[in-house]
C-alpha cells in the first residue's frame, strides 16, 4: 500500500491546482444590468 501514496499525493495536487485556476476568470465578478424594456419586446 506504501505504493498507492505518491500517486495519491499527485492526484491531490493536480485536483487542488484545477480548483485554484477555478475556469480561468479574469477581473472582478459583478451582475451586469438589466437592458432597458423595448415597446417591441413588451408586445410579445
Amino acid at each position: 500500500m506504501m505504493r498507492a501514496c505518491p500517486v495519491v499525493f499527485i492526484l491531490l495536487s493536480l485536483l487542488l491546482a484545477a480548483g485554484l485556476s477555478a475556469c480561468g476568470q479574469k477581473g472582478p465578478l459583478y451582475l451586469p444590468e438589466d437592458a432597458p424594456a423595448t415597446a417591441d419586446s413588451m408586445e410579445k
